[in-house]
């Protein structure tokens, strides 16, 4: 047997690779070293621009030809990167390395020494990770997610009014709408997605042991936390005063809780709609050329939904992970992180196409209102919720003497189907107000939706 061509390991850069590229751009290697070589570049700015060691600001023509190095970052830096990591067996030294070699073509070889000037490799790491993470979230990840809140907040809208049988614990209950069930994970999600628009991306850039030894030994009269302040936050982030080596992760942990919370949530929403359809509450809409089985003709399969399960699981159990481990380093650095940072683009990546497969799935399914209505007429037993309470109000009131309405109900609805001229009839023999009992006499299983209708106005602007 031949032997395949290079394949990808993970269905992420394979079969799936459509539907999470986007997240590529930012989580990918590639990603991150231009990342690096951003930081890099702009360190190198930050330096000359304050005439720090001698140096004297560039020229705006020389800025644009450094940061050229990030905005036209391609396949031939990658392919350098690649070459120089080889040999150096260091990631962030084949980019101060490439850094070094630009600069000798700018003819900017003056200013070389001051290339990773004072940087422990996690100065370069910490920022370029938070640069990506963030771009990756705010640009690619959560317009995903807004976009799966704003069709199911179009459906719940839709459905506002179609009364449908609830089921607590399996068995038939209260009826609410399709509508307000639908507004529920709406407004879960919608809670999700403003504390993941709070999130602080955090950034140290303080040397080896977030001490800045070398640097006050370089220059005892520069006031570096001030200047490490202020570049971090040039870049966008949020500075970190107090650390080891590393960056503590303890936002990464944050973050990666938060978008397991919001997988979790979804993963609630895929199974409820795939109970749904199994009840026939919703129709799948037939996709022109698409094969449910390949021995049942007749299949429509709710694969969407179940593809999107699976790939939340997979992600939360890689962001989980994440959480837990990124927090613990030994003293004051040791190299678990590394590894461990490299998957933060597979776990968001299963999110992204759990996402991918939930938007889609939300389009091809059609509400059955006859469905639900005949269910509601199936199970009229349900009002007995409603006659029990109004009994109990009538009593408070003075208007009944009926002893314990509840046990009354009890016995006439517990593990029975009761039809409508049976509880017409009930309802007819009760010692209540005359009022009370038109209001019982008029209610139906379709109509005993309270204020569902009425609920789905309280959705979130997402």
């Amino acid at each position: 047997m031949s032997p395949l061509p290079t394949q990808p390991l993970s269905p992420l850069d394979g079969r799936y690779q459509a539907a999470v590229s986007g997240l590529g751009e930012f989580l990918s290697e590639a990603g991150l070293n231009r990342a690096r070589v951003q930081v890099e570049v702009e360190w190198l700015i930050y330096l000359t621009d304050h005439s720090m060691f001698g140096s004297a600001p560039l020229t705006a023509e020389q800025q644009a030809s450094l940061r050229a190095l990030v905005t036209d970052f391609g396949q031939a830096e990658i392919d350098e990167l690649a070459e120089l990591e080889a040999v150096t067996r260091h990631d962030v030294k084949a980019v101060e390395y490439l850094v070094r070699r630009r600069l000798a073509a700018l003819g900017l070889d003056s200013i070389a020494e001051l290339t990773h000037f004072a940087c422990t490799s996690e100065d370069i790491n910490n920022l370029s990770y938070a640069l990506t993470v963030q771009s990756a979230v705010t640009t690619v990840w959560l317009p995903k997610l807004r976009g799966v809140i704003a069709k199911l907040a179009e459906l719940a809208e839709q459905h506002r009014d179609a009364a449908m049988l609830c089921h607590t614990h399996g068995q038939p209950a209260t009826p609410s709408t399709m509508g307000k069930e639908l507004a529920v994970f709406v407004y879960r999600l919608g809670r999700i997605v403003g504390q993941l628009e709070g999130t602080e991306y955090l950034g140290k850039f303080s040397g080896a042991t977030g001490t800045f030894a070398a640097h006050v030994v370089a220059d005892p009269d520069a006031a570096w936390p001030t200047i490490s302040q202020e570049f971090v936050e040039g870049l966008g982030l949020s500075w970190n005063p107090l650390t080891t080596q590393i960056e503590s992760h303890d936002w990464q942990a944050e973050l990666y809780n938060r978008v397991s919370h919001a997988n979790r949530v979804l993963h609630n929403l895929a199974t409820d709609i795939w109970t749904y359809i199994s009840m026939g509450y919703f129709r799948q809409i037939p996709q022109a050329g698409a094969t449910g089985s390949s021995t049942m003709p007749h299949k429509i399969n709710p694969i969407r939904f179940e593809n999107a399960e699976a790939n939340l699981e997979l992600s939360s159990a890689i962001l989980d992970s994440l959480a837990a481990t990124l927090v613990t380093s030994r003293l004051q650095r040791d190299l678990t992180d590394s590894s461990a940072q490299r998957n933060i683009g597979v776990g968001f990546g299963h999110s992204m196409l759990a996402l991918d497969n939930i938007q889609r799935g939300l389009g091809e399914i059609d509400l059955a209102r006859e469905v639900l209505l005949a269910d509601l007429d199936a199970n009229w037993e349900i009002l007995g919720e409603a006659i029990q309470t109004v009994i109990r109000a009538e009593v408070a009131a003075g208007r009944s003497n009926i002893e314990d309405p509840y046990a009354m109900l009890k016995e006439l609805t517990r593990g029975k189907r009761i039809g409508q001229a049976e509880l017409v009839a009930f309802v007819s023999g009760l010692d209540i107000g005359d009022a009370a009992k038109d209001r019982l006499l008029a209610l139906t299983p379709a109509g005993y939706i309270g204020l569902a209708n009425e609920l789905v106005d309280r959705l979130p602007r997402v």
